[in-house]
């Protein structure tokens, strides 16, 4: 009850009550001051200057805005306007007494009531931002930050977090131990020796290392041992770097996308696709993942009549659909929670909506889990895919749009299996429909996307590392998510049924390469053979199952053009519909009976596979040319 009275005062309600504080303050003042210089209690009645007292005092707290200061700034300053206004009102006071003879005043009452004044203002200010303090703590409890390092950033830090909402400075830590035991702005220093018992203890959320002016590879040890109990470590520059140098001295540079992709970004090169996708009803499936939400994004761009957003993840549907409606006011949306596996959900949203288009992207699609939860991987991946792109050929939708993988050419992992297999089902439902334009996109590694190697390498970079890379020979093809998602649009609207897109995408680029950039790029040094006091070491993990050392980009080599020179269609052999239904029926009783072995063989069957080991061991160059999409 008390916190929704406090967080619904307005900035001019809590300045009403702050004065309405202050002029309480003093009056009790003039009482007591009164009582204690008069020679008996009847001395009150003669405070009939009181009012005037109260009027100046309102007036010089309000010229001075003490009334707005709030309370957790509150400081010397303030306490120095404080006794301006107690002097002020003292004088006005004693001047108006001793004009009119009052008896019940004294010369020696006024310094008295001043000095009080200011006691009792301070103490009340004290006391109504503990109390508020409580009742936030009670309902919005702040993290806890031991600051590490009690000279000057750090005393900047503690200072700066006393007036935040979200974190809370618990304490500091120093090496010096002329420090330990002293207490500053209100804060213990302790030592080092002690952090362990004091983050464990005390819940420490999170460490700022705060000595800018130590090395590198000082803050580097210190960091690695706070990681290991299981808070989040930071590095603070000094403010005075912040504010000369501004951005140069950021805890990780942004790193240029073309210097991790091996080529120029291409999204300016690629022509529009407004007027496909404008005034027409749309449905994105997987709408919460990283794909999805950019095609929602940039479909809502396009003005469509209608975007129904489906994904199982209600928090990730909640994300994008509230992130939408605050970008897009005029947007007609709505957001299906469920499963692509489900044709009655499916049928029922197509239907009602009037569906156009179908973009699908709701995808099982990390390799190493798909690999350890094959028989979810083929159920969601396949059988879920066969079910909406069956569902949206009966409700006679226009176009639909497959998102895939470049890791379903000659796939060696369950995952790429899965992709594979749906994109048979999608090309042999392309052959007999006589409504649907039924397509497929491939992409490889999108920067940023879920599960990708970029924010893996971050997060090992912010933790110190080291930074893992499979192997020293690996490479992949990367895109940029506007890249992947411009591409796609422009698939659905190029397709003719039976092609592939494919962009030059030049060469592929090394992970290690990408981890040594990443690295340089946070302000940091690598620690190899060449130089041991680098700063972070790169580990090689070696090849998970299911992992390839070069993803392959085409399945076959005619190519077409299409009315973009950057973008070129290719054919590739699909499978009959009778080994299609066949291959889904066995996949189904291999999932009802899980039975692996039966699920492993039914795929390998009628997927055209890779073997791991022979491609761990192929140190061959792809080609350049990149599929990114097929249809």
């Amino acid at each position: 009850m008390i916190f929704k009275v406090l967080t619904s005062l307005s900035h001019v309600h809590k300045a009403y009550i702050l004065l309405l504080v202050d002029l309480t303050m003093v009056a009790t003042a003039l009482i007591v001051a009164t009582l204690l210089h008069g020679e008996s209690p009847s001395a009150l009645s003669g405070l009939w200057y009181a009012p005037a007292v109260l009027v100046t005092a309102g007036a010089a707290i309000h010229l001075l805005g003490l009334n707005r200061v709030k309370l957790n700034t509150f400081g010397i300053e303030d306490v120095a306007k404080l006794i301006v206004v107690a002097v002020a009102t003292s004088l006005i006071g004693y001047s108006l007494s001793r004009a009119l003879g009052s008896s019940t005043s004294s010369e020696a009452m006024w310094p008295g009531f001043a000095s009080l004044f200011v006691v009792l203002s301070v103490i009340s200010r004290y006391s109504m931002f503990k109390l508020v303090e409580h009742v936030y703590a009670l309902q919005l409890p702040r993290k806890q930050v031991l600051i590490y390092g009690a000279g000057q950033t750090g005393q900047q830090m503690a200072a700066a977090l006393q007036t935040d909402n979200e974190f809370k400075a618990f304490g500091f830590v120093d090496d010096d131990p002329n420090l330990q035991r002293l207490t500053i702005l209100g804060l213990k220093v302790h030592s080092p020796k002690r952090v362990a018992a004091i983050v464990r203890q005390n819940r420490i959320d999170r460490v700022v290392l705060a000595m800018p002016s130590a090395s590198q590879s000082v803050r580097l040890q210190i960091g690695k041992r706070l990681t290991a109990l299981g808070c989040e470590v930071l590095a603070l520059p000094s403010f005075a770097d912040i504010v000369l140098r501004g951005e140069e001295v950021t805890a990780a540079a942004p790193i240029r996308l073309d210097t991790l992709l091996g080529r120029d970004v291409v999204e300016n090169e690629l022509p529009q696709t407004e007027s496909t996708y404008r005034d027409r009803r749309i449905l994105v499936t997987g709408a919460g993942g990283s794909i999805g939400g950019e095609l929602c994004r940039q479909i809502a761009r396009c003005r469509p009549q209608q975007l129904v957003l489906v994904d199982h993840s209600e928090y990730a549907l909640y994300k994008i659909t509230n992130e939408l409606k605050a970008q897009n006011p005029g947007l007609r949306m709505t957001a299906v929670l469920g499963s692509i596996e489900h044709p009655e959900l499916m049928r029922e949203t197509l239907m009602q909506h009037k569906i156009e288009v179908v973009l699908h992207a709701a995808a099982y699609k990390h390799v190493n889990l798909v690999e350890t939860n094959a028989f979810e991987g083929v159920r969601n991946n396949v059988i879920g895919t066969r079910v909406l792109a069956e569902e949206a050929r009966l409700a006679r939708v226009d176009r639909f749009i497959l998102i895939s993988t470049d890791k379903a050419v000659r796939p060696s992992s369950m995952m790429g299996c899965t992709k594979r297999m749906a994109e048979l089902v999608i090309q042999d439902l392309a052959k007999r429909s006589d409504h649907t334009k039924f397509s497929m996109v491939r992409f490889g590694n999108v920067l940023g996307s879920s599960g990708s190697v970029i924010p893996l390498f971050q997060k090992q970079i912010r933790d110190f590392g080291p930074v893992t890379v499979t192997h020293p020979d690996v490479t992949r093809y990367f895109m940029t998510i506007d890249e992947a998602v411009r591409l796609v649009l422009l698939a659905g609207s190029f397709s003719r049924g039976g092609d592939v897109f494919v962009l030059d995408m030049g060469e592929p680029v090394s992970i290690y390469d990408v981890a040594r950039k990443m690295i340089e790029a946070a302000g940091h040094t690598v620690r190899d053979e060449e130089n041991p006091a680098g700063d972070i070491a790169i580990t090689f993990t070696g090849l998970q199952k299911g992992e390839k050392m070069h993803e392959e980009l085409l399945i076959g080599s005619d190519m077409l053009t299409t009315p973009h020179p950057k973008i070129m269609r290719a054919q590739e052999k699909m499978l009959s519909e009778l080994q299609i239904a066949s291959a889904l029926q066995d996949l189904r009783r291999a999932i009802e009976a899980r039975d692996e072995e039966f699920l492993t063989s039914t795929l390998r069957r009628y997927v055209e596979t890779e073997d791991v080991e022979v491609a761990a061991q192929t140190l061959s160059k792809t080609p350049t040319l990149a599929v990114v999409g097929e249809s």
